[in-house]
């Protein structure tokens, strides 16, 4: 025969740890307890089975046993209950997910910074120094008349518009190549990140250099001001989502080609996670950018509103992803 306050006197601390965490994430959900909780969670619940199993084969007093089932259940249902649902599962992507996958790879996204502008300046030089380098760096026929032999006027009415027909026709297709080439390349930067990061780096220094010549094509007419704007309007969510796909791509290719003492494929798998993670939600920033030019082209069309509009997207981005988050009440 158990002895009922023996064995209430052996397990109770355990039980009493049980509902202490189970009670918090019923409260608080799963981000109201730490880590540590979250492991020892299970190991608590089949101890509790195990007493539940013993308190009923010995009969123990019928208090005990309907706290040991009601602790069990509440215990299951937090272990194997119904996931979120998906809505929560969304606002807890936007919410934490997200901006934390951005943030840790923070690293990896001023490389790509610094790789974007280093290809911006040096496309900018050589374009400056010698025109003949515009048609070498951008496909031929993609920028639509706006290269070095275009005139002020031409090049005044893509970014200011002209109102007639033909000039919106040429400003729609010019937006809408830029806006495919960017996703492009966001996509592609990320996904060939597995090849130790050459193919990403590629990527990010070209898209740098064509920035870096259209602007001068611009600049050369005394509109690199008003280019840089037009640009601004949509450009800085663009750019940035193609900086975080590129750093996603690196943390890929990193983790293969330095995988410390993992194995190359688990070393891909767990960078992958996070960077996966980061890549979903650049497909939301150009979606957002896409609605921001179609708005600007049509809607916006001088210079102080663009630049207020581009900069305070790109503020509200870095707030976003880098302001300090932090969960309160968690269980230690």
């Amino acid at each position: 025969m158990v002895n009922a306050t023996r064995f209430r006197a052996a397990h109770e601390a355990d039980w009493e740890e049980l509902d202490r965490i189970v009670t918090a994430i019923e409260k608080r959900g799963v981000r109201g307890v730490s880590e540590q909780a979250l492991l020892v969670l299970p190991v608590l619940y089949r101890s509790a089975l195990s007493s539940l199993s013993v308190a009923r084969e010995t009969s123990l007093d019928k208090s005990l046993v309907a706290y040991l089932e009601q602790l069990c259940t509440r215990a299951y249902f937090q272990i194997y209950g119904v996931p979120t649902s998906p809505m929560r599962q969304l606002g807890h992507f936007f919410a934490r997910s997200w901006p934390r996958a951005v943030q840790a790879l923070w690293k990896e996204t001023l490389v790509a910074f610094l790789l974007t502008a280093a290809g911006a300046i040096v496309a900018y030089l050589l374009v400056k120094n010698n025109p003949s380098w515009y048609y070498i760096l951008l496909p031929e026929g993609s920028a639509q008349g706006r290269d070095p032999t275009a005139s002020v006027q031409f090049l005044k009415s893509t970014i200011y518009g002209g109102g007639a027909d033909k000039d919106q026709g040429t400003l729609a297709f010019f937006a809408t190549f830029l806006f495919t080439h960017n996703a492009q390349i966001a996509i592609f930067s990320f996904a060939l990140g597995f090849a130790f990061c050459l193919p990403t780096i590629g990527l990010i220094v070209y898209n740098g250099l064509m920035l870096g010549a259209m602007v001068e094509v611009f600049a050369a007419k005394g509109l690199g001001f008003g280019f840089i704007g037009w640009l601004m309007i949509h450009g800085t969510t663009e750019l940035f989502a193609i900086m975080i796909s590129g750093a996603a791509g690196f943390r890929i290719g990193l983790a293969l080609a330095f995988p410390g003492r993992q194995s190359r494929a688990d070393a891909a798998v767990a960078a992958g996670r996070s960077a996966a993670t980061a890549m979903g939600g650049t497909v939301v920033m150009l979606a957002v950018a896409g609605l921001l030019e179609g708005i600007g082209r049509q809607t916006i069309t001088s210079d102080a509103p663009r630049y207020a509009i581009g900069t305070a997207m790109l503020l509200g981005w870095l707030l976003y992803f880098y302001w300090p988050r932090r969960d309160h009440g968690a269980v230690v």
